[in-house]
């Protein structure tokens, strides 16, 4: 039985990687703009609309095999405030996993929990914050381990993610699905010094988890990128705006650019930078190696990310449109985004990477069921 309960759900994007071979018992997310594509996505029969902290046991069904919960990152990114896991928005991490206590004691707890977050969860407050969540888990009565991926390895993004998995120590975890220690590709010198931060206790039952590296991604940005987009092309002014906030280096990437000839296209971000004397200011950085930028949500403006496509002299300018930035998350050309421009970016922005989730549940949660079932079976015939 593969069946799971989806906190912090968004536009259903855990859903659509884990596939067609789960069943979604129960999912919850506060937001009702996003929970309106959920519906109109998935449907309304599992989704129930609430703060996390309201829910009680009694909301949920039987046992799930699985829990996932992207829980909010805002206060865990490098780029925020540095509030952590006492933050308002990551904090709402402590009533989700009230929540999962309660399940617990009632044994109706998952036999897997997945937690996702960026990658800053590793060094906040000096790693206290990642220890703090192993350990809850571990208390919990769960072995633990973590990989950081990169959706860069199944998509045209740059979008590295830490995933915390953690599996109860009831289920048998096949011994090819763990390393002897540290892998290069999935889990970096971050992971490994927090790793090293982590009470002996944790570190004794540690999981380093042995995923197969994938196939090599062969869609690029410029796959990517719609010829009849639902966004309009920058002035000629605009453009020429744009440019003028471009430092040296940036403007030597461009001009590389015309001299090739042909159409390239490159992905832009406005950011605030320090310039020659020190003060801020607000700089367009440009890169042309067919990736586009962590997408993330819109803020001001100034997170909207730019395409830019030059062709010799020529040099065109617009906002990525909305089902660019879904094919930069991996969803299917059918998936229904909202009609307003900021609540499709916010959407995708915030979203997990389908393909990843796909990765993740075929080599490691799927095996692990599979396993149990097979234990299982195998006891029941005894």
């Amino acid at each position: 039985m593969r069946d799971f309960n989806e906190f912090f759900a968004g536009g259903g994007m855990v859903r659509a990687g884990l596939g067609r071979d789960w069943t979604c018992q129960f999912a919850n997310d506060f937001d009702h703009k996003k929970s309106r594509v959920y519906v109109d996505n998935w449907g309304e029969g599992e989704l129930k609309i609430a703060d996390v902290g309201s829910l009680q046991p009694l909301d949920l069904p039987a046992r799930s095999s699985l829990t996932w919960a992207s829980f909010p990152c805002q206060d865990l990114s490098l780029a925020g405030a540095g509030a952590g896991l006492k933050g308002d928005r990551s904090g709402t991490f402590w009533p989700f996993w009230n929540l999962m206590k309660a399940l617990i004691q009632d044994d109706r707890g998952s036999e897997l929990i997945i937690l996702e977050n960026v990658c800053g969860t590793l060094t906040s407050h000096d790693g206290k914050d990642f220890t703090m969540i192993c350990s809850a888990l571990q208390t919990a009565g769960y072995s633990v381990g973590a990989v950081i991926i990169d959706a860069v390895l199944f998509v045209p993004q740059s979008r590295p993610r830490l995933f915390i998995i953690a599996v109860h120590k009831d289920l048998e975890i096949p011994a090819n699905l763990v390393a002897a220690g540290p892998l290069p590709l999935w889990h970096n010198k971050a992971l490994t010094a927090a790793y090293l931060k982590l009470p002996a206790t944790i570190q004794a039952d540690w999981i380093w988890w042995n995923l197969p590296a994938p196939r090599t991604r062969r869609v690029t940005l410029s796959d990517i990128i719609e010829e009849n987009p639902d966004t309009a092309w920058f002035t000629a002014e605009e453009t020429k705006r744009l440019i003028s906030m471009m430092s040296v280096i940036n403007l030597k990437k461009l001009s590389k650019a015309k001299r090739m000839g042909r159409p390239i296209v490159g992905g832009v971000y406005k950011r605030t930078r320090k310039d020659e004397e020190g003060r801020k200011a607000q700089r367009a950085e440009i890169r042309f190696d067919n990736l586009a930028g962590c997408l993330r949500t819109p803020a001001g403006g100034s997170s909207r990310q730019i395409i830019l496509v030059v062709n010799g002299p020529s040099v065109k300018a617009r906002l990525i449109s909305t089902r660019e930035t879904a094919r930069l998350m991996g969803l299917g050309e059918s998936y229904r985004l909202p009609e307003n421009y900021n609540e499709a970016y916010h959407l995708t922005g915030d979203g997990v990477v389908v393909p990843v989730v796909r990765h993740i549940a075929k080599y490691i949660l799927e095996p692990i069921l599979d396993c149990a079932q097979k234990t299982k079976t195998r006891t029941i015939a005894a």
